[in-house]
């Protein structure tokens, strides 16, 4: 009898950890996160943690899938489409397309506008940064601004040497379809080329149909443009930022608590990106140094000219966000 009891017993336990397991299982929520970038990627290494860190914190109780190289969605576009109605939970993207939302993002995009890095960060990190990264929720665009990431500093390079503004002149500089920028390079001299897809920025600098072109570190490396365009001019002329989003409608059936806990996640992942980027920026740069490019440092004062010149760029696309670019800026008499 005793035997029998005892075997019922272990058997209600048994049945009881199954049951128990299964519901564990069943309230266990699956979130999908977008990447473009490929594996290995600094923003793809930090979405990756930032899996990690929520699924951890949760007790397992919410688990994110990441996406990487655009297999969900190969436009950051069609990402926050998705997330707008809620067929996506989470997505790396750039500032540029969320500023569509809130037009103040604009602000942190100017060219010339931060002093270094430091600048950047403080600026992001601080009042400035973190109002525009909350406007993005009350935007009622049905999305939620979760933190920064780095994304480096575009500079230009080119089948000649630019120290100063003035060796910019007439200078045919291949652009993203941007029309500030292409103001930009006007108002330094030169000229702003458009329609010229990324793979194909090689060959027209070697056929001589553009001079050179701007962008990070990275980039100019991976690309192989640095075997065309042998002067990598440091002028950091833009920083813009990566922001990680998540979907008002796919996170409303999560809790206040394990919300607060995927937000602060995603500010812990900020500093791992950072390094991670700093760590492709320097493998990237040593492969160029190796191969023999002159990367050229700006003295403060020519820096100071390139940043002059933007005075009337200032005017046209920033005058809207005055007050913000003024407080930047005032911010950056630190960093200098």
């Amino acid at each position: 009898m005793k035997k029998t009891i005892v075997a019922l017993c272990v058997v209600f336990l048994i049945a009881s950890v199954g049951l128990f397991a299964q519901a564990s299982a069943e309230k266990q929520i699956v979130l999908k996160l977008s990447e473009v970038h490929a594996e290995g990627y600094p923003t793809t290494m930090a979405d990756y943690e930032f899996a990690r860190l929520v699924e951890e914190r949760t007790n397992g109780r919410i688990k994110i899938e990441v996406y990487s190289g655009g297999t969900l969605y190969g436009q950051e576009t069609g990402a926050v489409e998705a997330l707008q109605v809620g067929d996506l939970a989470f997505a790396r993207v750039s500032t540029s397309p969320v500023a569509s939302y809130v037009d103040a993002l604009n602000a942190i995009q100017m060219p010339y506008l931060y002093n270094n890095g430091e600048h950047m960060w403080a600026v992001l990190n601080g009042s400035v940064g973190q109002n525009l990264l909350a406007d993005v929720e009350k935007s009622g665009s049905g999305l939620i601004g979760l933190c920064y990431y780095d994304a480096g500093a575009r500079s230009f390079y080119t089948t000649k040497p630019v120290r100063s503004v003035a060796d910019m002149a007439g200078l045919k500089i291949r652009l993203q379809n941007n029309q500030m920028m292409v103001r930009m390079v006007e108002l330094l001299g030169g000229v702003g080329v458009t329609g010229i897809g990324p793979n194909d920025v090689y060959s027209a600098i070697t056929q001589g149909v553009i001079d050179g072109a701007e962008n990070n570190w990275p980039t100019y490396q991976n690309m192989g443009d640095y075997e065309a365009a042998k002067f990598y001019t440091l002028d950091s002329h833009t920083r813009v930022p990566e922001i990680l989003l998540g979907s008002v409608a796919a996170l409303k059936n999560v809790s206040e608590a394990d919300m607060a806990i995927i937000r602060q996640a995603a500010k812990d992942t900020q500093d791992f990106e950072i390094a991670a980027w700093a760590q492709k920026e320097k493998e990237a740069e040593a492969i160029v140094r190796a191969a023999g490019t002159t990367v050229i440092d700006l003295t403060p004062e020519a820096f100071a000219e390139f940043q002059t010149r933007m005075a009337p760029l200032y005017q046209e696309f920033g005058s809207k966000y005055a007050d913000i670019i003024a407080e930047i800026q005032e911010i950056g008499k630190a960093y200098r």
